[in-house]
């Protein structure tokens, strides 16, 4: 598509642009376009005023259809909006997507009616602008699709910091109970609350209770050698609770050292370790 014919259609959308806007939005507002998730009828006309109006200034300026180049910016901001804000309303990139192609026929029936008499003109104008809103509409999915994956990547963050709670059992013992399969990117979330909860209370005993971990491998007991050594460099020891029997003859089968490393089969045996290297013990009352 020649910067000419960008032009030409900018001008065209000027001189009509109440009427295609009209017209696209009867278009949107139609049940084969959103289906039931239909934006706000206050919110689908801002979008589409904002959108025809920056796609009929960018045309004017471009020297062609690569919507990459600076001159495409406001329109991209806006797609982007768009896609966003009619992702929150709950729909698909698909239906934004043909919002999109809906442009297609407000805006062929006034090439239809200014080019008429040239058929061979009328039939470029028309591939090349439809090339161009395939773009477009090809451009909201690319960032739905964007916007998804970073929403997933945050809940999984926030997900990984709330599965990886470090709690103080008593003054000076932590606790940290892991759930679940200890990758190494979960291994980093928790070596990082591990070692700034230590470096909160000073606490020189940290038990990690390994009971809801399914299972132990090389690669997991490799990552808890880590927090482990991590946090005897901040001057707390570890203690590994929740050694069950299949735990301990998978790491003696996989011949796993965990060095000097003291180990219990439960929270409870690890805690009481912990109370009596702190000077405390747990007393039975008698008279109750």
């Amino acid at each position: 598509m020649s910067s000419l014919q960008l032009k030409q259609i900018s001008s065209l959308i000027e001189k009509h642009e109440e009427e295609i806007l009209s017209d696209w939005m009867r278009s949107q507002r139609g049940g084969s376009v959103f289906g039931g998730a239909m934006p706000k009828e206050g919110d689908l006309k801002e979008q589409s005023r904002a959108l025809l109006r920056s796609l009929k200034e960018a045309m004017a300026k471009a020297a062609s259809i690569d919507i990459t180049t600076p001159e495409w910016e406001t329109v991209r901001e806006n797609l982007a909006a768009t896609s966003r804000s009619n992702a929150r309303d709950g729909a698909s990139p698909t239906e934004t997507a043909t919002a999109i192609f809906s442009l297609k026929q407000p805006v062929f029936i006034k090439l239809a009616a200014e080019l008429g008499s040239n058929p061979k003109e009328l039939s470029e104008q028309i591939w090349s602008f439809s090339a161009l809103l395939d773009k477009l509409g090809l451009y909201t999915a690319e960032v739905y699709q964007k916007s998804r994956e970073q929403v997933i990547a945050r809940q999984q963050q926030e997900m990984m910091e709330l599965s990886t709670p470090v709690v103080e059992l008593w003054r000076g013992i932590l606790a940290l109970p892991l759930i679940g399969t200890l990758d190494s990117q979960r291994t980093q979330v928790v070596m990082e609350n591990l070692l700034q909860k230590i470096a909160d209370t000073g606490a020189p005993i940290a038990i990690i209770d390994i009971t809801g971990v399914p299972t132990v491998d090389t690669l997991v007991a490799q990552h808890l050698i880590k927090t482990i050594s991590a946090a005897r460099l901040m001057g707390a020891d570890c203690i590994i609770s929740g050694i069950r029997p299949q735990i301990a003859q998978t790491i003696v089968h996989l011949g796993v050292a965990l060095g000097d490393v003291l180990t219990k089969s439960t929270l409870a045996d690890a805690f009481a370790i912990a109370l009596k290297r702190t000077g405390l013990a747990i007393a039975t009352n008698h008279s109750a």
